[in-house]
């Protein structure tokens, strides 16, 4: 597999439209491929853009796999031009991927086209994973990044101070944190978080600089159940790295992310905070739930070792996918 290549200039670390989609990166480079397979950044280009990366994919006889993790994309409000551009793909593609059976069902129905299903795999490798620290009392947390556009930050957060208001009056010990990064894509919303949190008992919020990947690990370690604030979306690699760590999550009925890990998912409804309370109290019910445990430490582990096996199935899968693609591409 090629690493992805930076465009001449570009910083280290930092995010670039994929070069790989450019024409001229494609016939420069194509001897040092034999297929392509796309995941994310489609967003970088227009439609008629992509048609030409399909165009000049065919021409030089080199096949195309999209793995269709966004039928709607999390970056962007209006969804018009998104749709464009994966119908462009989803039409030419040699093969589709998706998660789940749910989204392979929606991209049927859009599409015409069947899908394999190969589901997310760890987003951690084999070093000892964090398990939390034990606190009096149950934590719920909600991370809410730097407010990109499927951020429901407002409505999330004002749910969630009534619904940890509600458990607090019936005598529940539990609270919330509600987590901002320092720098924002909407002052005004996080300004509003501020004050719907202010003066609330049992929430707070903590705003800091984004974290890494490790800390964002001990973070959510340190929660009884963590709640998705997401408007809009298809799937969730936040779902993925809190069934790594044992943590229940709690988010709307948006997209598939109830079927990445279904036994682990509880639904609420921004806006009805009595849905949200009773959702923390089903996912903190969960035995393994409590951080700092015995239950939860060995929970991780039977999850990192489940993850071990399920991660050689996903590679196998792939592989056969690239094989009838690439066989397929002979035999024309």
């Amino acid at each position: 597999m090629l690493a992805d290549p930076p465009p001449p200039g570009a910083p280290a670390g930092q995010w670039w439209p994929p070069q790989v989609l450019l024409p001229a990166w494609l016939e420069a480079n194509v001897e040092d491929f034999d297929l392509v397979h796309v995941h994310f950044g489609i967003e970088s280009y227009s439609p008629a853009e992509l048609e030409d990366t399909v165009a000049t994919l065919r021409r030089l006889g080199r096949p195309l796999v999209y793995t269709v993790h966004d039928l709607e994309n999390p970056q962007l409000s209006a969804q018009d031009e998104h749709r464009a551009s994966l119908a462009v793909l989803a039409a030419a593609a040699d093969e589709l991927i998706t998660l789940t059976d749910t989204a392979g069902a929606e991209v049927h129905t859009i599409a015409h086209r069947a899908t394999t299903v190969i589901p997310h795999p760890t987003l951690l490798g084999d070093d000892p994973r964090p398990t939390g620290s034990a606190h009096d009392t149950t934590r719920v947390g909600v991370h809410l990044r730097d407010l990109r556009p499927n951020i429901d930050g407002v409505g999330t957060t004002a749910t969630l101070v009534r619904a940890i208001s509600d458990l607090r009056a019936q005598g529940a010990r539990v609270e919330a944190v509600v987590r901002v990064n320092e720098r924002v894509r909407d002052e005004e919303a996080a300004a509003s978080i501020d004050l719907l949190v202010a003066g609330t008992e049992g929430v707070r919020v903590e705003r800091g600089p984004r974290l890494d990947d490790d800390a964002l690990a001990r973070w959510l370690a340190d929660l009884d159940a963590c709640v998705l604030p997401y408007r809009h979306g298809t799937q969730s690699g936040w779902a993925e790295l809190c069934y790594d760590l044992a943590v229940p999550v709690i988010g709307t009925r948006i997209g598939h992310i109830a079927a990445q890990h279904p036994d682990d998912f509880h639904t609420f409804d921004v806006g009805e905070p009595v849905s949200l309370a009773r959702a923390i109290l089903d996912a903190t019910h969960e035995v393994w739930s409590t951080p700092g445990s015995a239950r939860r430490e060995g929970e991780v582990l039977r999850r990192r070792s489940e993850r071990s096996a399920e991660l050689e199935d996903v590679r196998s899968a792939h592989l056969a996918v690239y094989r009838r693609v690439l066989a397929a591409e002979v035999a024309a």
